[in-house]
């Protein structure tokens, strides 16, 4: 049972009083973990990592679905050691800029052109700025089922943390709803002509219903539209051509990132080229288009892991394994809360190779505080599980311990909800990433 975080909390300190939020990624902040949790990892060797205390945990979720093969993968570490001899970045571009582009289209092969930077922003933004560029429209119509596409303000001005985003932009962005086609139908009828492209994951949580993602894609051609495929989770996961070859999509455009490189800094935009020579040298229809020209996207030794991944991936069954592992932890999570009574208040969504889990109070709403306190109770027992995604460093003895801890967390989860959640967690529950004050603030109906 771990229960020491001593380096940790000393560390958080330190984190808090030297960079605003404590940490450079909101989804890996403490305002998302229980206060019994450790702050920071060391580091990190297949499927396990280790943190400041010298606990060790099973560790799903991955760098945010970044790690698909599993922290310190041997054959990507070697590629990038071997590249960083070399130079990390030069003035000129390098040759494994090229070969990492042709290692791209001959293994995932979407559209006829790639372009790649360091982060999905990047990517999904110049998608953005594409789709605007060459239908000379300004609105862009985003899945409002789906919980983030970018940093930028085009996306994250259509959230609750809006701050410091103009209204003028933040009204640029409509919203349609996944697996409702009149809702498609009604924006375009609702903004005719005006709508650049429409951008989505092709799945997360539920499946396409009704040939939903084949009639969005007829509905925004037929609107003069390009539609934009966020491949960042799905993408080498779902399949290793994404998920709009397993939903039969042909996207104008598509972005990838996270799993492309394995944890390592490397983001990509494809489509179709007379669209993405929107932003070559010598196309002289539109204007010109600054298309992700960033300082370090072409750094030697992230295309060399992405390279490398995309090897393991071509020689491998690493999408069969993830979903194999992912049922396999499915069946077990599920078993478990049958186990305890805890099927309308605990249980697993979406494919088993991106799983994730809901939590519900008394009255079987969704509840953070009882969030909080599984993530509490799975830390204790060696996990760090905010979602339950894989790798394919997972073997089935993890599983087994997995399902084992998880069982014991669903004991005290059964117990809370008998005696009040209060009696269990220790410390405040955790906070969506997306609210527009802190809880010290005043709520919007106090502020004047």
């Amino acid at each position: 049972m771990i229960v020491n975080f001593t380096e940790s909390d000393k560390l958080r300190k330190k984190a808090h009083a030297l960079i605003p939020g404590g940490c450079h990624t909101y989804a890996k902040g403490d305002d998302q973990y229980p206060t019994l949790s450790p702050s920071h990892v060391v580091r990190g060797q297949g499927a396990h990592v280790w943190d400041a205390d010298g606990n060790e945990y099973i560790e799903y979720g991955n760098g945010n679905r970044a790690v698909t093969l599993g922290h310190a993968y041997g054959p990507v570490v070697k590629a990038v050691k071997a590249e960083l001899a070399r130079g990390a970045n030069f003035t000129r571009p390098s040759v494994i800029e090229v070969e990492a582009a042709e290692k791209f289209m001959n293994v995932i092969g979407a559209g006829d052109m790639v372009k790649f930077s360091k982060d999905g922003s990047d990517a999904t933004s110049a998608a953005v700025k594409l789709a605007r560029a060459y239908t000379g429209r300004d609105l862009i119509a985003i899945c409002g089922d789906q919980p983030f596409f970018s940093v930028d303000d085009w996306f994250i001005g259509s959230t609750a943390m809006y701050g410091g985003i103009p209204e003028v932009v933040r009204k640029l962005t409509v919203k349609f709803r996944y697996n409702d086609v009149e809702s498609v139908k009604a924006l375009i009828a609702e903004h005719p002509g005006q709508i650049a492209g429409f951008i989505l994951e092709a799945e997360r949580i539920d499946p396409p219903r009704d040939n939903f993602l084949l009639e969005l894609q007829r509905l925004v051609r037929g609107a003069g539209a390009l539609l934009i495929i966020d491949e960042m989770i799905t993408g080498l996961r779902w399949h290793v051509k994404g998920a709009q070859h397993v939903h039969g999509l042909d996207p104008d455009l598509s972005t990838w990132g996270k799993a492309l490189a394995n944890g390592f800094s490397v983001s990509a935009l494809s489509g179709r080229r007379d669209i993405m020579r929107v932003g070559d040298l010598d196309q002289t229809d539109h204007k010109r288009v600054f298309l992700m020209s960033t300082t370090h996207g072409g750094e030697t030794h992230g295309l060399a892991a992405a390279i490398a991944t995309l090897d393991v991936y071509h020689r491998e069954p690493v999408v069969e394994r993830l979903s194999q592992a992912g049922e396999r932890l499915r069946v077990g999570f599920q078993q478990a809360s049958a186990k305890h009574g805890l099927e309308k208040h605990v249980s697993a969504m979406g494919r088993a190779c991106n799983l994730l889990f809901s939590t519900c109070d008394q009255d079987g709403k969704p509840s953070q505080a009882f969030r909080t306190l599984f993530l509490q109770e799975t830390i204790k027992r060696g996990l760090i599980m905010p979602s339950m995604v894989v790798s394919y460093s997972h073997t089935d003895a993890d599983i087994d311990q997995t399902i084992d801890a998880v069982d014991g967390a669903m004991e005290i989860y059964q117990r809370a909800l008998n005696d009040g959640v209060e009696k269990y967690l220790v410390g405040r529950p955790s906070q969506p990433v997306y609210r527009t004050y802190n809880q010290s603030a005043p709520s919007s109906e106090q502020r004047v």
